[in-house]
């Protein structure tokens, strides 16, 4: 039988190369292990926290809205309405300018939103004679598109393109990689186009011919469901059917205003209706466009931007989303009757309980305390001629259609040229260059012999070319506001400065546009998220909207602007 010998010296060095493996192992485990549970911490990278912002920024514009309406019609706001809540919960900058002439809408609503001024953003009036393309331009007319919804192509070939600058939206949407929502309201079409911004998720304005909200192929090819359902609701001819009579006992109305009929107010809704109640009844199913001009109108803006709200998930998509209404039917009805009209005061008194109903709304969906709102005007308004004169107060209406008329009469006897003068848009005569160029005229002597005619006109203070703005003796102020509005290829070759209290208009109704206070003195308010409680008379402007937005949301301010931060408004 064969015995295995066995090295001892063998033995004890397997034995020791076991042991060393053993330890290696559980030493190199040990390291694996600890490897497993240290390396994900130490990969960690560590993020700031969010930017804190608003869940919804809701800019209100209202289409013709003087300061001083705060005052004279708050003893008639309720207690729950949206300016009562505006003027104690929020802060309210008290003289608060426009700082550019025409004072107007496509102008207000663009300013407003880009921090900027005519000369800057381009956008120089509802319409403006372009100097190359020698016609007429509308604001936001946009050939290259089409509508969407739209029952008429004018109606709906609309886009923001004309304005040159980014908005606080554009801004917004730019700082959050466009995750942010930006939507625009009206029934104007500029008051829902220009505050959106270029980039804008979307704008829907109203169709008078067709009663609906439309769009166009700037935005999308197709009305989202939402819209479409909404229009399919038909709340216009709801509406009509409440007709529209007085919110308060009739009595209340003589502390505020004139009497009921006055010659000198429009009639919007045919001859034979003068005064309250009016019966819109009529209009159901044929006139969609009648709902403007009364205070229905602000509540049809309101239930489409509830609509928006709730379809969109504005203040829910968790960045900061910002949702612009321009109210426009206080304008139409501002046209009309004026602002010492039982219209107006009515149509205010309905404003204040509609806002009131819209943030009680916001309360509910986005949250008290969540959203930021901020509510001015594109512009104020001048009082009726006809009213001015029947209490001895300065003022009176120009026939600008007819001196344009004669003046061309007189520029061809004097120079053969026929229709010299093509447009007298934003308080500026136009010239037509392309003629003066033909014929190889002059158009110094013109410029002169248009601004001495003009200033025969008893209703004219000063009249001066254009490119003379800052070299002629006039006060510091309107000096700037014109500076301001004056964009080369969009602006006249003669200025015009009316007297106070004069428009341009006819025998009834009354108008805005110019410098004076009763056009340029607007509301600020700011109200909710990051906004102190207070007020102010230092001055401020609306080209500080957007700035101090900007400011709020801790985000680039708009690309032209101008304005300044309004410190007080925000809380440290």
């Amino acid at each position: 039988m064969l015995k295995t010998s066995i090295n001892p010296h063998f033995d004890m060095k397997k034995h020791l190369i076991v042991s060393l493996l053993g330890l290696f192992l559980v030493a190199a485990s040990t390291a694996v292990s600890a490897q497993k549970t240290t390396t994900p911490a130490a990969q960690k990278v560590s993020l700031a926290p969010a930017v804190a912002r608003p869940k919804l920024v809701v800019g209100i514009v209202v289409d013709q809205m003087r300061w001083d309406y705060l005052t004279r019609f708050r003893p008639l706001f309720k207690a729950n309405g949206g300016l009562t809540r505006l003027l104690s919960q929020g802060y309210s900058c008290e003289n608060n300018f426009i700082p550019y002439t025409p004072t107007v809408t496509a102008c207000g609503h663009t300013c407003a939103y880009t921090g900027s001024v005519p000369a800057i953003h381009g956008i120089t009036g509802n319409a403006w004679w372009d100097n190359q393309l020698m016609r007429s331009v509308y604001c936001s007319e946009d050939k290259t598109v089409k509508g969407v919804g739209s029952k008429t192509e004018a109606d709906g070939q609309m886009s923001p393109r004309n304005m040159l600058t980014t908005t606080i939206g554009d801004e917004l949407r730019l700082a959050t990689n466009f995750k942010s929502k930006v939507v625009g309201i009206a029934i104007k079409d500029r008051g829902a186009i220009l505050p959106a911004g270029h980039s804008a998720t979307g704008a829907y304005w109203y169709e008078g011919a067709s009663g609906n909200f439309i769009t166009s192929t700037y935005y999308t090819n197709q009305l989202p469901a939402w819209v479409t359902e909404f229009n399919n609701r038909k709340v216009v001819d709801s509406l009509y059917k409440l007709g529209w009579n007085t919110a308060l006992p009739a009595a209340t109305y003589a502390d505020y205003a004139t009497a009921d009929q006055k010659e000198y107010e429009g009639k919007p809704f045919g001859k034979d209706a003068l005064g309250f109640p009016y019966d819109l009844s009529k209009y159901i199913g044929k006139d969609y466009g009648k709902i403007s001009s009364t205070p229905h109108g602000n509540t049809l803006t309101t239930e489409m931007a509830k609509a928006a709200i709730i379809a969109e998930k504005l203040g829910q998509t968790g960045n900061t989303d910002m949702l612009t209404v321009s109210y426009s039917s206080p304008d139409y009805i501002g046209h009309s009757f004026g602002p010492n009209s039982w219209e107006n005061v009515d149509d205010y008194v309905r404003l204040d309980e509609e806002l009131g109903k819209f943030f009680a709304f916001l309360d509910a969906q986005v949250g008290n305390g969540q959203y930021t709102v901020f509510l001015t005007a594109d512009h104020a308004v001048a009082h009726v001629p006809g009213f001015m004169t029947e209490h001895k107060l300065p003022g009176g209406a120009v026939n600008d259609a007819g001196i344009q008329k004669e003046m061309n009469a007189q520029l061809k006897a004097k120079y053969g040229i026929e229709n010299l003068v093509v447009s007298m848009y934003n308080y500026q005569v136009h010239l037509n260059h392309n003629k003066l160029d033909s014929a190889k005229v002059d158009d110094a002597p013109i410029k002169k012999w248009i601004a001495d005619y003009m200033k025969k006109n008893e209703a004219v203070a000063n009249a001066f070319p254009t490119s003379e703005i800052m070299t002629t003796p006039i006060n510091k102020t309107l000096r700037e506001m014109l500076a301001n509005g004056f964009y080369p290829r969009r602006s006249g070759d003669v200025q015009i400065i009316f007297k106070p209290g004069y428009i341009d208009g006819g025998n009834t109704g009354t108008t805005h546009g110019l410098w004076y206070p009763y056009d340029a003195h607007i509301p600020l308010l700011w109200y909710g998220y990051g906004i102190n409680k207070g007020s102010s008379h230092k001055e401020t402007y609306m080209t500080d909207i957007a700035v101090t937005l900007a400011a709020l949301l801790k985000v680039q301010m708009p690309n032209g602007a101008v304005g300044k931060v309004i410190e007080e408004v925000i809380k440290k």
